[in-house]
């Protein structure tokens, strides 16, 4: 059962990664290069594609280094972690901003709906015990910090934010620091409510 999970899960994220990237390209505004290079700069999109390469990892189970790197301690805590970040940054920020239609709807809910919600699921039916290890889980918090470093370099640069609430141009260094502030207290929080809620859920199976 588990395997036909992550093997949906696998299917799921594939589609919606693809398809989204698929969608930009037909609808660019820039050469091929910079908009390969924006689909990249959504956090969105890279989280969700480390879902998608979680489960085709845990499907494979194959040694090379990528896959190994999915499987280490507290990889799927953050994970699932991160992906509800995405989720609930777009449910509360970004949803009202703009009114997708036909499959880039279609692929809107499948990357900030579904796949968080069926990430949350996944996790809580099979976190372990190394899942929910303190110091594996917080070196993951160096993932959104380099994220955000890296969009505010290449921003500066390129004059090309991802999101409104990055956008310095827009809002000004101050705000968006802030905002960056508010994301990555709001991922701390979400990963230190995973690990109290994986010890739960682990002592609850044992009983």
């Amino acid at each position: 059962m588990e395997r036909k999970f992550e093997i949906l899960g696998l299917c799921i994220a594939w589609f919606a990664v693809l398809s989204q990237f698929i969608i930009m390209i037909q609808n660019r505004q820039s050469d091929i290069l910079e908009t390969v290079v924006r689909f990249f700069s959504f956090f969105t999109i890279l989280t969700n594609t480390l879902v998608a390469l979680f489960f085709t990892a845990s499907v494979l189970k194959t040694k090379k280094f990528l896959p190994k790197l999915l499987k280490k301690d507290g990889t799927i805590t953050a994970i699932t972690a991160f992906i509800l970040i995405v989720g609930l940054v777009y449910q509360l920020v970004l949803r009202s901003i703009w009114e997708p239609k036909g499959l880039q709807y279609i692929v809107d809910e499948l990357l900030h709906t579904i796949i968080p919600l069926y990430m949350l699921g996944y996790w809580y039916f099979n976190v372990t015990k190394r899942d929910i290890n303190p110091k594996a889980i917080f070196i993951w918090l160096l993932y959104p910090l380099i994220y955000v470093v890296f969009i505010m370099v290449r921003g500066s640069f390129a004059n090309y934010y991802p999101y409104p609430f990055l956008n310095v141009s827009e809002i000004g260094f101050k705000k968006a620091i802030s905002n960056t502030a508010v994301i990555l207290t709001l991922s701390l929080i979400l990963l230190i409510t995973l690990l109290f809620l994986g010890k739960i859920v682990i002592k609850v199976r044992r009983e």
